[in-house]
């Protein structure tokens, strides 16, 4: 449960910031009449991404009969969704100083053009982070518990619920927070949430007989790592660490875990300095300050705050 709603709150942040992002923009810009068709693209983003979890779980349980393709549906839903999180993380880290300049930029095009086109700016804001979301909750849920109980189902909704509290929270200025330290934290812990779910897959691949090597066990630590413990079930839940993996599935987390997190992980190389102009040179000298503007702030970024309101 705690790893589906890490997943909710760290999509559903996301999520939220970018709509504030938005909403902030339109409120500056006295076009609070253009607020409605922002939160219209928004609703139909948020229930494509429900109809798209659905659709998942109902073509799981009801489109396929035999287990063995049941098996490989879950193991290919769970590489995708390792796909997703990795391309997540890392994009959010590279965009973070330009996504909130390149959101109003957008949007002010969108304005030029009229209603149904803000709505769709706003809508393809948001349903990336949805589709994200259902993906990966889907294969979370399944390498957690295998889809059993309402218990993962409530966790997300929580994730989400906290999420937007705390983007409105925000908003208002009402709440600070280092906006940095918490995509990275989080980062950190769904690239390990992401290594078991790589681990699971593999454990399906080989269930359904596209991978040999079912029953040739890494190790049992059995003894050490009681499954009838809590602990063993919150290892399990949130990094599907398992007391008796076999030799793929532990090959697999350690070979995705270790290098995705030394590259998250190590901090990015600074930007080089503006050369030097020539002393002998009439023009005058620019420093970079000067020669160029600062890049906007968003999501992930360094500052603690979200876009002000007017």
């Amino acid at each position: 449960m705690f790893a589906t709603y890490l997943i909710g709150l760290r999509e559903g942040l996301e999520a939220t910031l970018v709509v504030s992002i938005l909403v902030a923009f339109l409120v500056k810009s006295q076009r609070r009449d253009r607020l409605p068709h922002v939160w219209a693209g928004v609703a139909l983003a948020v229930a494509l991404s429900v109809l798209f979890g659905w659709l998942i779980e109902y073509t799981s349980t009801s489109l396929l009969a035999r287990s063995e393709d049941r098996e490989l549906f879950e193991a290919v839903t769970s590489v995708a969704a390792v796909v997703f999180v990795t391309w997540m993380i890392f994009w959010m880290r590279k965009a973070a100083r330009t996504i909130s300049g390149e959101l109003r930029g957008r949007l002010t095009d969108a304005l030029a053009v009229g209603a149904l086109a803000v709505a769709g700016m706003a809508f393809l804001a948001v349903i990336r982070e949805g589709l994200e979301t259902a993906l990966i909750f889907y294969s979370a849920a399944q390498s957690a518990a295998g889809g059993a109980g309402r218990g993962p189902l409530l966790a997300l909704i929580g994730g989400i619920a906290t999420a937007v509290v705390l983007g409105f929270l925000l908003y208002r200025s009402a709440l600070k927070i280092n906006l940095s330290k918490f995509f990275t934290w989080t980062g950190a812990l769904l690239i390990l949430v992401a290594a078991g779910i790589l681990k699971y897959g593999v454990h399906d691949f080989q269930e359904a007989g596209v991978l040999p090597g079912l029953n040739n066990q890494a190790f049992d630590i059995s003894a050490v790592l009681d499954p009838s413990t809590w602990y063993a079930a919150l290892l399990g839940g949130m990094f599907n660490i398992t007391a008796t993996p076999t030799v793929l599935e532990m090959i697999a987390w350690v070979a995705y875990a270790v290098p995705v997190l030394i590259l998250f992980l190590r901090k990015p190389a600074g930007r080089p300095a503006a050369p030097a102009k020539p002393a002998a040179s009439t023009e005058p000298a620019a420093t970079a300050a000067q020669a160029e503007p600062a890049a906007p702030t968003a999501p992930g970024a360094s500052d603690t705050s979200a876009p002000q309101r007017a």
